[in-house]
């Protein structure tokens, strides 16, 4: 009856999820398009290859890239709400840890090791645990390394996986490109390996060669079987090749070093520096081209902080594993038998149970109304949004891009929004007028004339709602301490600015809360 390491894991981060942290999961917008997105193609079975939530005609061409994880987001979500959608990604979070936890244990890293690096993992993964598609990539990565590692170092060739998980992969998120970076990464470790060694070990790495190339060949072949077809290897490139996209969104941003979720990735830096740095025991190729790759990628965009984590891990388990069991100080004695103990306790335990009972527990307190998971008024303009319904404004509105994922969410197809989270849709140029309106560059109001703008809907504390509120062209008819709406001053308007002439802009005090 005993959980094992692995299902105490799974089932303490499940429950921190799905009992603490399960609110955080909605902090981005995304979720809500996403769902939408996914329900619009149950609906029309059909994947989408134009943009049907904005107002902007012609109708953008639109890569629905992450359509097989809106789908599935759509079922949950149809099943269960949004509480299903926050418990379901929970679960995915849990057993991408669970997957790494098991990967460091079949390389034979002490127990005790691997659950502490597991969990630094987890820590610095957390800016990243949100309801959206890229959880399916975590999972999936694990999985991917695992056969890769395995195929390495212990000559079990699991290779012919690959191409079959490359189908849904490509399908469910873009960061089946990760998948080409892992194989790339192994195929020239060995390539540089075969060419500077000699005897044994250019042995070992011609035949690994040989099958890493066939792999990379059987899977780039599999990615093409999706509804975009070859069109979907490119798509990546051009997201990152936008120096405006890149530099206009946070996520794709640097890491900042004074944000309090980055000291866990800080943390698991100076864990990997003086893991090698202090071991006797040298990086090979393959290690080195991983590690120097994805802590590149991590210190140019945030977002792959979590893909830098799963790939660091299984390197500093071993190593500290090795330095353990050559080390003979108290502690080091004290570990290893605390270590053997509990591996034997492990060995004894069988099955998943308290894994399946804690979802079990989660699931039916979700389906009766224990837990409950919504978009969070206090930061989403969910209250706006009703006020939308009652007053069917005319117009064009012009929005923020996060307001417009929960608008899509809340208000759609009644309402098209001018922006969402789909900004590599819109592109460049859309993102440059979209900047230059919030900043009040010159030229603003043309672009709110050029697209006819009649109505905005943005955040209460942004400088162009605190702008609006002196601009004779504007009045305000809405506001709470998220969300100011403002129509213009015309004609059109005139029966909104008469209904609601007493409305007056909600001043948040950090203390006292609004006032």
């Amino acid at each position: 009856m005993l959980p094992s390491i692995g299902d105490f894991l799974f089932t303490s981060i499940f429950l921190l999820i799905t009992l603490n942290l399960g609110q955080k999961l909605l902090s981005d917008g995304d979720t809500g398009y996403h769902i939408r997105a996914g329900e619009y193609m149950l609906g029309t079975h059909s994947i989408p290859h134009q943009d049907m939530f904005s107002f902007l005609s012609p109708p953008l061409p639109w890569t629905a890239h992450e359509w097989l994880s809106e789908v599935i987001m759509a079922l949950v979500h149809q099943g269960w709400g949004l509480s299903g959608v926050v418990i379901f990604f929970a679960f995915l979070l849990a057993l991408s840890c669970f997957l790494l936890f098991r990967m460091m244990q079949s390389d034979d890293s002490d127990i005790l090791v691997s659950l502490l690096v597991v969990l630094l993992v987890g820590g610095a993964a957390q800016l990243h645990w949100l309801a959206r598609p890229h959880v399916f990539s975590l999972v999936i990565m694990v999985a991917w390394y695992y056969i890769l590692d395995q195929y390495q170092y212990q000559g079990r060739n699991l290779l012919f996986l690959l191409p079959l998980i490359m189908i849904p992969w490509a399908n469910l998120h873009g960061g089946f490109m990760v998948g080409f970076i892992l194989l790339g990464a192994y195929f020239l470790g060995n390539l540089l390996d075969a060419f500077f060694s000699q005897g044994e070990g250019r042995g070992e790495s011609l035949p690994r060669l040989r099958g890493l190339g066939l792999a990379i060949l059987a899977c780039g072949a599999a990615s093409v079987v999706n509804p975009y077809g070859f069109h979907i290897l490119l798509f990546p490139f051009q997201l990152t090749s936008s120096k405006d996209l890149m530099d206009g969104v946070s996520e794709f941003l640097s890491p900042n070093f004074h944000e309090y979720y980055i000291k866990y990735f800080e943390l698991l830096l100076f864990v990997l520096l003086a893991t090698v740095g202090l071991s006797r025991y040298k990086l090979n190729l393959v290690e080195m081209i991983l590690i120097l790759l994805f802590t590149h990628m991590s210190l140019f965009s945030a977002r792959y902080i979590p893909l830098f984590a799963i790939i660091v891990a299984p390197v500093i388990a071993r190593r500290l594993t090795r330095v353990l069991r050559e080390s003979d100080s108290g502690f080091a004695r004290f570990v290893k038998q605390r270590s053997r103990n509990i591996a034997a306790i492990d060995d004894c335990t069988t099955g998943y149970l308290w894994p399946l009972a804690a979802v079990a527990a989660v699931v039916i307190m979700v389906h009766s109304g224990r837990i409950t998971f919504q978009f969070d008024p206090k930061i989403k303009p969910m209250a706006a949004i009703e006020f939308l319904k009652r007053e069917r404004i005319p117009g064009n509105m012009f929005n923020n891009d996060e307001f417009g994922d929960c608008l899509i969410y809340g208000a759609a197809p009644a309402y098209k929004v001018f922006i969402d989270g789909r900004l590599d849709m819109y592109g460049a140029e859309r993102l440059k007028e979209y900047f230059k309106v919030t900043a009040f560059q010159p030229g603003w109001e043309k672009i709110l004339e050029k697209y006819q703008i009649s109505w905005i809907i943005f955040p209460a504390d942004a400088t162009l709602s605190r702008h609006l509120l002196i601009h004779p062209d504007w009045k305000l008819i809405y506001a709470d301490e998220v969300t100011n709406i403002f129509v213009r001053n015309n004609a059109q308007h005139r029966y909104l600015m008469e209904k609601y002439r007493d409305v007056r802009p909600v001043v948040r005090d950090e203390k006292k809360g609004a006032a």
